[in-house]
């Protein structure tokens, strides 16, 4: 959604080079230029052609930087995602597990982390090959802007794309330092420090530099939920004549208690308690994650060939994870058990490299094509322990490291070529069409194999080819109208690969990747002189092959292909300054997403199938798929006299329609609405000093309600609690230099 003031300053993200680049916002030199309204101003992403947002045949939203600070601690994606039609990004207030975000209902399955979406951060992905991703280690203070990609084109960015959801961080364009402080409800205590500078004569041209830090830590509102969060990225530039080169440096260490998920019956009595075995087994995760990437754009003037740039980005990273959970000693007693204590070194890089033509026309029409190619890896040890010292029988501590059950080599690899053209082929008239073509590979090496704990070593490969197509009519230059369609493909990720549903030894080969075949109709509205932006969608995926929980106890969770589904539904984004001192914002998402054949699941712990009587349960058709909401809306209203220095004043709405917990569809979180507040002013010091001040009260009403669910879970510890009315105080000081 484009807030009414801000959509002047919307940028696109263009999904050609759709893998690893750097979003790198080029200097003025760069840009293109083109007749514009005001409400869709030209754009440079780095992400392939430059493009108005207006101009796309597909749904994005582009969250700016103003919005970030205003909309919380700048800690979770889920803070400002809300607004952005056909996607749920559900704040657990759990930091031991990552945000559970779904774009159309693609990636609901996810029990932890990010699945079936494309993350990124300054073009270096932060989704593994296998399609798991996490944004914890987003920086969000540092933001420029968010870019949030639905619908068919986001199949262009290849595996497990489902959406598309990049982070591009501000660049240096003048010297500051600036020392921020929050405080909050439940221990919320922040700091942040950041300074920034370019250190060329020429503006937009030189070096530059910029280094942000910060330190969180919160006690949470339930018992075992604090968590603690170090936070360091450093961006230096340099941009001449005809090059840009980017290097980015981040890292991340988190620890964080894990309260669990709460029974119906526990949600009921007490929303807020915290499951015993979460204090019984001190249930609780710690990250750590370094990563650095390096982006070159060249600029090719005067080419023979119409070849316009060229772009490479390269990047390498290390992530550490130790995760203690709450399974009991008696089912760590089973020969094939993993251990109630995941431990695993993961080490991650890529490259990706792509050329870009653009040609001019008869009629003032233009062309333009990017081709490129690209390559990802990871490379993890994982090993899980015993969570007890002692005997299954008889521990003598709980929540502790304790013998080795599980160690292995795993390996995942993705190659892709992609392609994607655009053509003027008449006055208004725009075709896109694009493909992206590559495979993934598994290969995991077993090294604990016991007595009847048999070789789970296996190997697997995809194929896939993406094609994608649009077509564009530019009705006014404020109106245009597009339809577009494309294949998406979402393979397995290794932990779907690596438990057989039967209990057997071996790599689950028999599970598929789904394939979904999408399309979009779409139309986008700008009016000047109303203030007005409107941004509207109706979409339909059908999905083979559809990827789904078929056991899940014990610590071990195996996977099945449960046939067909279908997801469709209507968005709309708006944004309406309808008097100088007042904007509003809308957005609203009407989902159906639904199994369309019966299927069996387990209804017991394992071992589960035919075999086993009572052990499986229908899954019938129609049933809605866990995790998928039907309707969810925001609306904001906010005041500020224009040119004013007093505060601003807004209020924002949130609802959100009830969810599955699990597939059988024997269970709901109820429907839930809230209300936040919140005020901002600045102060000018005088001498390049000001001093900006946040105060905001979220669920004002203190309504209770479950935030999230974990779906499918085996113990029926499905909900999770959105937080009770909260307050946050936030101060800014900035100096310039």
């Amino acid at each position: 959604m484009l807030s009414a003031p801000r959509a002047r300053l919307a940028l696109s993200l263009q999904p050609v080079a759709l893998a690893s680049m750097l979003s790198i916002a080029a200097p003025a030199a760069w840009a293109q230029t083109a007749e514009a309204p005001a409400l869709a101003p030209v754009v440079v992403t780095g992400k392939g052609f430059e493009q108005r947002a207006f101009d796309t045949p597909y749904s994005i939203t582009v969250i700016d930087a103003e919005t970030f600070r205003e909309a919380g601690p700048m800690v979770n994606l889920s803070e400002v995602l809300g607004r952005v039609p056909g996607l749920i990004a559900a704040n657990r207030n759990n930091y031991a597990q990552d945000l559970q975000i779904n774009s159309r209902g693609f990636g609901a399955r996810s029990t932890f982390g990010v699945r079936g979406l494309r993350l990124y951060s300054d073009g270096i992905p932060a989704t593994n090959p296998d399609g798991q991703g996490q944004v914890a280690h987003f920086d969000l203070a540092g933001a420029q802007r968010v870019e949030v990609l639905r619908g068919p084109f986001s199949a262009l960015y290849g595996n497990s794309s489902g959406g598309v959801i990049a982070l591009v961080s501000q660049p240096a364009r003048e010297r500051y330092g600036e020392l921020g402080v929050d405080v909050g409800s439940d221990g919320l205590r922040q700091g942040r420090v950041t300074i920034q500078s370019p250190f060329g004569d020429t503006p937009g041209k030189g070096l530059d530099l910029r280094f942000g830090a910060s330190y969180f830590q919160t006690d949470g509102f339930r018992a075992e939920s604090a968590a603690r969060r170090t936070l360091a990225n450093l961006r230096v530039g340099w941009t001449g004549d005809s090059d840009q080169l980017i290097f980015t440096l981040n890292h991340i260490d988190q620890p964080a208690d894990d309260p669990l998920g709460l029974t119906r019956a526990q949600f009921n009595a007490d929303p807020y308690q915290t499951t015993p075995q979460a204090t019984q087994f001190d249930t609780r995760k710690t990250v750590q994650q370094e990563q650095a990437g390096l982006s070159w754009r060249h600029r090719f003037d005067n080419s023979a060939w119409a070849l316009s740039e060229s772009a490479v980005t390269a990047y390498h990273g290390r992530r550490s994870v130790t995760q203690w959970q709450a399974i009991a000693p008696a089912t760590q007693a089973a020969a094939r058990q993993p251990g109630g204590v995941i431990d695993f070194d993961r080490s991650y890089e890529g490259v990706d490299a792509r050329l870009i033509w653009r040609w001019t026309l008869e009629g003032d029409r233009t062309a333009q094509f990017v081709a490129g190619a690209a390559f990802e890896r990871s490379d993890e040890d994982r090993r899980g322990y015993e969570n007890f010292f002692g005997t299954s029988a008889a521990p003598t501590a709980l929540g502790v490291t304790g013998n080795l059950r599980r160690d292995e080599s795993n390996e995942v690899r993705t190659a892709d070529g992609y392609a994607q053209g655009e053509i003027e082929f008449a006055k208004d008239w725009t075709a896109t069409v694009g493909v992206r073509s590559g495979s993934v590979k598994f290969d995991a090496q077993d090294r604990y194999i016991v007595g009847i704990n048999g070789d789970d070593s296996g190997s697997l490969k995809f194929s896939y080819t993406n094609p994608v197509a649009a077509l564009q009519w530019r009705v006014t230059p404020t109106l245009n109208f597009y339809a577009s369609a494309g294949r998406g493909f979402e393979s397995p990720t290794f932990g779907e690969l690596a438990y057989k549903a039967d209990n057997t030894s071996g790599f689950n080969t028999a599970l598929k990747p789904q394939i979904s075949r999408q399309v979009e109709l779409g139309a986008k509205w700008r009016d000047d002189a109303l203030g007005l932006a409107i941004d509207a969608a109706v979409f339909e995926a059908r999905t083979s092959d559809e990827i789904s929980v078929a056991t899940n106890s014990g610590g071990r969770s195996s996977f099945q292909n449960v046939g067909r589904t279908t997801r469709s539904g209507f968005e709309l984004g708006s944004a309406w300054r309808f008097n100088p001192d007042w904007r509003a914002v809308f957005s609203f998402t009407w989902l159906s997403a639904r199994y369309n054949d019966n299927f069996l699941t387990c209804a017991s712990t394992p071992p589960c199938g035919p075999a086993f009587a009572g052990s499986q349960a229908t899954v019938p058709a129609g049933n809605r798929i866990a995790g998928t909401s039907p309707h969810s809306a925001y609306a904001e209203l906010a005041w500020k006299p224009l040119g004013a220095r007093g505060p601003e004043v807004a209020g924002e709405l949130r609802l959100q329609d009830s969810v599955a917990v699990n597939d059988r569809n024997t269970d709901f979180a109820g429907g839930w609405s809230t209300l936040a507040l919140r005020a901002t002013q600045r102060w000018d010091l005088g001498g390049g000093s000001a001093i900006d001040a946040l105060l905001r009260v979220d669920n004002v009403f203190d309504r209770t309600y479950a935030g999230s669910v974990i779906v499918n879970e085996g113990n029926a510890r499905f909900f999770e609690p959105g937080a009770p009315r909260s307050w946050l105080l936030g101060v800014k000081w900035r100096q310039a230099f």
